[in-house]
């Protein structure tokens, strides 16, 4: 890795000030930007949605819980796949542990296939995943919600995959619908996200933006390095410092 310019302590220190100024600028535009999300008209759901569930069939109302507000991520798992797209998995390692701090929000998460119940519950158990997992196998919800294709529809190029661009070639692909119950029950469509909307529920990502290399995609294909988590090289990550599991930091000699 060739390194950049190399300055003095001062001169670096006179860099980043200038820098923070267009952080802070940024951040300011982002809370704005999300302030127009919340400010979105709704669409009432007239249509009624069946999903399957490990406890049996669920509605959409179903899905909120005892909560106000719902938070779907498609995840990409056609029913002729034999397992979900890794990509997706990325975003789900993301949330799985957000669950329970949502919930403190008056917010359910829920995850939606269109592979059916079996397959799910078998690949969700091989990644090791909690969070709520329900099959949209016999219903057109991931369609209507802008994520599944038929392949009359790829064909005819007649398919819109997030608002306005033409879908890849593909029967399914990765979104966020959000969704919020009335008082008297009804439910409404308040916010749908696809593409590198997404990016933004993908937290190693701010990580990766800030390091010298940065996401260093260009040359192998975007996301063509993610890999399921219990499918890249080796055993599981161990820090070298991490002697075995358990040890927290660098063994005194």
């Amino acid at each position: 890795m060739a390194a950049n310019r190399v300055v003095s302590r001062r001169e670096w220190l006179e860099k980043r000030i200038a820098l923070l100024a267009e952080e802070k600028e940024f951040t300011r535009k982002q809370d704005a930007l999300k302030a127009k999300v919340r400010e979105l008209p709704w669409v009432k759901v007239e249509k009624t949605y069946t999903f399957d569930s490990p406890g049996g069939k669920r509605s959409l109302a179903d899905l909120f819980g005892d909560k106000g507000q719902l938070v779907v991520y498609h995840f990409m798992f056609d029913a002729t796949w034999s397992q979900g797209c890794k990509s997706c998995s990325f975003i789900a390692d993301h949330y799985n542990p957000l669950v329970i701090h949502l919930a403190q929000r008056d917010i359910s998460l829920v995850t939606v296939s269109k592979a059916p119940l079996e397959k799910i519950e078998a690949f969700r158990k091989r990644m090791g995943w909690s969070f709520p997992w329900v099959s949209g196998a016999n219903t057109d919800f991931g369609h209507d919600y802008g994520v599944s294709f038929t392949d009359q529809e790829l064909a005819s190029e007649k398919a819109v995959y997030n608002f306005t661009g033409r879908p890849y070639p593909i029967r399914e692909l990765p979104g966020l619908s959000v969704f919020a119950k009335g008082s008297g029950g009804e439910i409404y469509h308040t916010y749908s996200t696809f593409g590198r909307g997404l990016e933004n529920f993908l937290g190693a990502y701010q990580f990766i933006d800030i390091t010298p290399k940065g996401r260093d995609e260009a040359e192998i294909g975007g996301m063509e390095w993610v890999r399921h988590h219990d499918r890249y090289d080796g055993s599981p990550f161990v820090h070298p410092w991490m002697e075995k599991p358990g040890v927290t930091g660098p063994a005194l000699k």
